[in-house]
Parts: structure tokens; C-alpha cells; sequence
């Protein structure tokens, strides 16, 4: 029932969505022209999908702890890191745009919950190598992997925190003036989300993009983004089905933007 609701939700999006012809906003047809269509090579593309080769032929076996809506694919708690890889890792074309979102707006820090195996945090940290990187984890062993992919790539300005998002993402946000760029991918349940959404609120600013991840998760994740998109603060979504981009242009009416990607 799941992937039957799940597939019409994508056909819907599919047959309502449109390109950067149909979009009359200057500032979303920039994204959509220039960064979200952007689809050239780029040498960080090969040095990251290189990283992921060796997690997906990684044998080892660790614990996972999850502390959120769980698994669509696997809810086993002893994972191969090759099959976490295969089946939760963001995709290389979603990791690539959330890579030129980051390179368009060039944010100052970068907060992202749900490290996964790291592939992602080191996208968005090449993306803008002058912003200080937070990401916070639930499982203890995945961190530690991920820690382990970041020492292969020589990234050194990612900020690995573990533990439950209720406790370590409000001294991240307490410790920022302002929050500048926001992936949410984690924890994939409506009043969580509500939640991380609503912390941010006090520190977004004009240019503070705040991302949600699987927004057509369950019924309750297209409960909490149709929230989020009436919220008055908000001004500006671009739904592009796998994940939600929110904007809060000050002067710029109210749209919401169904985009294909």
C-alpha cells in the first residue's frame, strides 16, 4: 500500500510539475536555469562517487541505531556498510544538486542532519569550503564510519555530532547568529520535523535556505510540508518531489513552485 501511495504521489508531482519554462519568478527561474538544471561535470562529482565505490564493496557489519522513522528498505539493526550504502546514501544526482545549492548560495555555515556515511557532508563542504560543516548523526557506529570517509576525502571542516537531534541540534542552532543553509534527512516523522523547522525559525534570515528531505515520505511528512509552506514566514518552496527547498525572500509574494527534476 505504501509504494502504491508513493508512486501516485510521484505521478501527480510528475503531471503538475513544471521546467524553468513554466516559472515567471526571476529568483526561481535563476535556480531552476543555473544551478537545479545545471547537469555539467564536475571534478568533485568523481572524487565523491569514488568514496561511495568503496563504501557499496564494504563488507563489514556494524549496529544501527535509529532513532527515527526507520527504514523503508531494511529495519535489520546489523547492516552491511555496502547495503547502508546502496540503500541510504543519498543517490549521486540529489547529492549533486544539494552540492550546486550550497555552491550557488555559498553559506557561512551548514547544518545537516543525518550524516548517513558522509558522502553528502562532503559534497556540501566542497561545495562552500569556507563554511564551518554540522552534522549530526543518531548512530554511534555509522558516525564512525562516516568519520572514517571524511578522513579518506581530507576534508577538515565538518563538525560530527552524534547523538538524538532533540538534544544536539538546539546548541548548534543556540551557537550560530544565523542559520544560513539547513538539510533536514533524518528522523523522517511530521512532529520532528515541525519541530527542527520551528527551532530555525528565529535565526533564518533573507537568504537562509532550509532543505527538507523525502517529503512524500508518509502521510504524515506531506502533512508537515504543507505546514511548513503555510507558514507566514515562508515566501518561497520549490517542491521537487525527493526533497522541499524553503526560502524567505522579505517583499516576495507568496508561491509555491512544483519543479521537475
Amino acid at each position: 500500500m505504501l509504494n502504491l501511495r508513493f508512486a501516485k504521489d510521484y505521478l501527480l508531482h510528475r503531471l503538475k510539475a513544471k521546467t524553468r519554462h513554466g516559472v515567471h519568478s526571476p529568483f526561481v527561474y535563476h535556480l531552476i536555469d543555473k544551478v537545479i538544471y545545471d547537469f555539467a561535470p564536475k571534478k568533485v562529482y568523481t572524487q565523491v562517487e569514488n568514496l561511495r565505490k568503496q563504501l557499496l564493496h564494504d563488507e563489514r557489519v556494524i549496529t544501527v541505531t535509529d532513532l527515527g522513522a526507520g527504514s523503508l528498505v531494511n529495519n535489520n539493526r546489523q547492516k552491511r556498510i555496502g547495503d547502508i550504502a546502496k540503500n541510504a546514501l543519498k543517490p549521486p544526482g540529489l547529492a549533486q544538486l544539494l552540492y550546486r545549492l550550497a555552491a550557488d548560495l555559498q553559506p557561512s555555515s551548514i547544518i545537516e542532519l543525518g550524516t548517513c556515511l558522509g558522502t553528502t557532508s562532503i559534497y556540501l563542504q566542497n561545495a562552500a569550503p569556507a563554511a564551518k560543516v554540522y552534522t549530526l548523526e543518531g548512530c554511534p557506529e555509522t558516525a564512525a564510519i562516516a568519520k572514517e570517509t571524511f578522513g579518506k576525502a581530507g576534508v577538515g571542516n565538518i563538525e560530527l555530532i552524534t547523538g538524538n537531534f532533540d538534544n544536539t541540534l538546539p546548541g548548534i542552532i543556540k551557537k550560530l547568529d544565523k542559520l544560513d543553509f539547513v538539510f533536514v534527512d533524518g528522523n523522517h516523522q511530521k512532529d520532528a520535523t515541525l519541530r527542527y523547522f520551528e527551532w530555525c525559525l528565529p535565526k533564518a534570515h533573507e537568504n537562509t535556505l532550509l532543505i527538507f528531505d523525502d517529503i512524500y515520505w508518509s502521510e504524515g511528512m506531506k502533512e508537515a510540508w504543507n505546514e511548513i509552506k503555510a507558514h507566514p514566514q515562508v515566501t518561497v518552496t520549490v517542491d521537487l518531489f525527493w526533497i522541499g527547498l524553503v526560502f524567505f525572500k522579505p517583499g516576495q509574494v507568496k508561491e509555491h513552485f512544483l519543479v521537475k527534476v
